[in-house]
């Protein structure tokens, strides 16, 4: 996973650091976990959803600023509007997106389901939180966008039946993306090669 000298998993770590030292609970998603549910794809970016409460702002800006940029004064506009924000590792210029959890219906299952990353001291979304975020961010980008669309069916054909179903059904229901997950379970079976009638 690592680009260069840029490597995305150590700028994860260092903000999750933070936020351990913070008791704040997050967890990483996009395209750097879905790598690890799916199939693997090179990302410069980082998003992490955060149980982030004013309270943190001014410790976890002071925690980071010296490796970071980051603006305070949109770090608490994010938080009161539980909305998205940015950070800038300075020396990688790799970009670490922040959503505040409360933006979605579904950020509060999405922490407590959250999983250890093996080898790592890192949580990363569950399978399914990871296909649901992406089927969202298909829909909201237009339906167009070819890596995401294959991000996800690589999620489907690595997982398999390991994806619980049941939960990924009421999520897709909560996110009205039904449509596309049903779409993404049936593009992403295996197929069986020619049958004998």
């Amino acid at each position: 996973m690592t680009i260069g000298s840029a490597d995305p998993l150590h700028v994860a770590a260092r903000v999750a650091a933070a936020l351990d030292a913070l008791d704040v609970a997050y967890s990483i998603g996009g395209s750097l976990a879905g790598s690890f549910a799916g199939e693997p794809r090179a990302t410069l970016d980082i998003d992490m959803v955060v149980a982030l409460e004013a309270t943190h702002v001014p410790a976890l800006v002071r925690a980071l600023e010296n490796d970071f940029y980051i603006d305070s004064d949109a770090l608490h506009r994010a938080v009161t509007e539980r909305s998205t924000t940015n950070l800038i590792h300075q020396r990688t210029s790799i970009k670490v997106d922040l959503f505040i959890a409360g933006g979605t219906p579904l950020d509060e299952a999405l922490l407590h389901r959250r999983v250890r990353l093996s080898g790592q001291d890192l949580w990363v979304h569950s399978p399914e939180d990871i296909l649901l975020q992406k089927l969202r961010w298909f829909r909201r980008g237009g339906e167009v966008s070819d890596r995401q669309w294959r991000d996800v069916l690589g999620i489907v054909r690595v997982q398999g039946q390991r994806l619980d179903h049941e939960y990924l059904t009421a999520g897709a229901l909560r996110l009205q993306v039904r449509d596309l997950l049903e779409r993404a379970l049936e593009e992403g079976r295996p197929r069986t090669s020619d049958r004998q009638s």
